[in-house]
């Protein structure tokens, strides 16, 4: 996650990593749990700084 550096949207990286949507989802909601991503923009994620 820190290698990240904008924001981005769990549907373009799911298609990128070939992964189902609801895995992807349910990823990173554990990450928000942890506090490791934050929400800027609905639908979009971005590491916490």
């Amino acid at each position: 996650m820190k290698m990240v550096k904008e924001v981005f949207d769990f549907l373009e990286d799911s298609k990128t990593l070939g992964a189902d949507c609801k895995e992807v989802d349910k990823a990173f909601a554990d990450l928000k749990k942890e506090g490791a991503i934050v929400s800027p923009v609905r639908c979009k994620w971005a590491p916490v700084k």
